[in-house]
């Protein structure tokens, strides 16, 4: 595939993803609300940017500004500050991003914008499998494109949360630092680690691990302008957050941390209990992304493949997915929210993909047939919630999985309940275990007895450029 070819193909899967995902739009995130949870929270804060240029959303809450979008009576969430302030305890970038859309074009706008990068994730994930990892155009392109059509990629192209925002800044980070890495990769990778934390707290881990592998890979003369612009970086997070929010993190204005900002993790952390997420996170019945999308749960084979290479942009690329799943494991409050499966590992999924694409380059025909013909189904999951959505007979939050779709029913009924737990349950989560071990097995035994380091070189190793990469 010539330059311009790639080039034509990248941006139809970027229209291509926007505009299917964007169907989803008219879906109700609740039956009393068109979006629901933190979702208004972001959207009255871009409001208040548009209009006052501040954070500030008590004018907003004072005039009900919500009912648009939010038609019953909108949660507090917000302390009221000394100063009269209301500030939502939410960190401000998704706001950024979206005040221009919410300001001209209202609620649809601002779903549109995150359609639109949702797209772009798409063509990323494409464009980094191909350039990053040489896997052919004729894997790597429908292979991005089937994923960010599945859930719950294609879901939070146009649910106002930062997820979707944070998945392009942590892959845009990852495929600058896996190519030459010069000024240019530079400033991109150093783009993407600063825009993570303030698009929310939580992806501060998966930040940090990018900025050290970044670190380690720049030569002196890099490190050196990477460590004084992070730390420039770090000291005014710090400093800007303690001005707007009064503390560390946007969650100091919040009124349900009645502990104080960091029992947003919890005040009875049972960290064996949150174990079960290691697995759950792709196998749970309702909220695993594996009942949405089944080819997930290959993500072990992968792993197992991508780790026995012993290739190093391999191997940070299943560190920084093990980083992110840890946070979604150990350190966020529940897995079973207010929320559509798998929030809380969004941000790492699309480089879980780029690593799904390189394995599928390094097996058969027939098995990369396989496993595609698998990932459809995740469509077709897609495709069942949008109509369904919009015909109001589910939403986003409450119900989804009420879905009529025939495949989900008959899957998920071999998956593990974790919601209302039986013996059942912990049967099924043994075999899921014992499932996920031997698949790990089969990719790691697949590259051992195979060179898949020859047959998907890496530019990290392999080659002193990317003057191929765009062809």
């Amino acid at each position: 595939m010539t330059s311009r070819h790639l080039v034509f193909s990248l941006l139809g899967v970027v229209a291509l993803v926007a505009v299917v995902t964007a169907l989803g739009i008219p879906v109700r995130a609740s039956y009393g609300a068109q979006t629901t949870a933190d979702e208004p929270q972001y959207q009255l804060s871009a409001i208040s940017l548009f209009e006052d240029r501040d954070l500030d959303i008590s004018d907003e809450r004072a005039d009900e500004r919500y009912r648009e979008f939010h038609e019953a009576t909108l949660p507090v969430q917000t302390l009221v500050l000394e100063d009269g302030r209301r500030i939502s305890p939410h960190d401000p970038l998704l706001p950024v991003i979206i005040a221009i859309p919410m300001g001209l074009g209202g609620w649809m706008a601002a779903k549109w914008t995150l359609a639109v990068i949702g797209g772009l994730v798409a063509a990323l994930m494409a464009w980094t499998a191909i350039a990053r990892f040489s896997v052919p155009a004729r894997i790597a392109l429908p292979t991005a494109v089937v994923f960010a059509l599945s859930p719950p990629l294609a879901v939070y192209s146009t649910q106002i949360y930062p997820e979707i925002v944070a998945a392009l800044a942590l892959l845009a980070g990852f495929a600058a630092l896996t190519g030459p890495f010069g000024r240019a990769g530079r400033v991109v990778f150093a783009i993407s680690v600063i825009a993570l934390p303030w698009l929310a707290v939580k992806f501060v881990p998966v930040a940090a691990a990018l900025a050290v592998a970044g670190l380690v890979r720049a030569d002196r003369g890099g490190r050196r302008s990477l460590v004084a612009v992070f730390g420039v970086a770090a000291v005014t997070y710090v400093l800007g957050h303690l001005a707007i929010y009064g503390g560390y993190t946007a969650y100091a204005t919040g009124d349900h941390f009645v502990g104080g900002e960091f029992t947003a993790v919890g005040t009875n952390v049972d960290l064996i209990g949150r174990s079960t997420r290691l697995i759950g996170l792709i196998t749970d019945r309702g909220f695993g992304i594996a009942a949405w999308q089944p080819a997930y749960a290959l993500l072990p084979v992968a792993a197992g493949w991508a780790l026995a290479t012993r290739r190093r942009d391999l191997r940070l690329a299943v560190g920084l997915v093990a980083v992110g799943w840890g946070v979604a494991t150990f350190v966020a409050l529940t897995m079973h929210g207010w929320w559509f499966p798998g929030r809380q590992i969004v941000v790492v999924l699309p480089i879980a993909v780029v690593v799904v694409s390189a394995w599928l380059a390094s097996v058969t025909r027939l098995v990369a047939t396989t496993v595609m013909a698998v990932a459809a189904l995740g469509v077709v999951a897609f495709a069942f919630l949008v109509v369904e959505g919009r015909a109001i007979a589910l939403t986003w939050v409450v119900d989804f999985g009420s879905t009529t779709n025939p495949i989900y029913r008959m899957w998920s009924s071999v998956l593990p309940d974790y919601l209302a737990p039986t013996n059942a349950t912990w049967i099924l989560h043994t075999i899921w275990i014992v499932v996920a071990i031997g698949l790990f097995w089969v990719g790691w035994r697949s590259a051992s007895s195979h060179d898949g380091t020859r047959q998907t070189p890496s530019p990290m190793i392999d080659e002193p450029n990317d003057e191929r990469v765009l062809t």
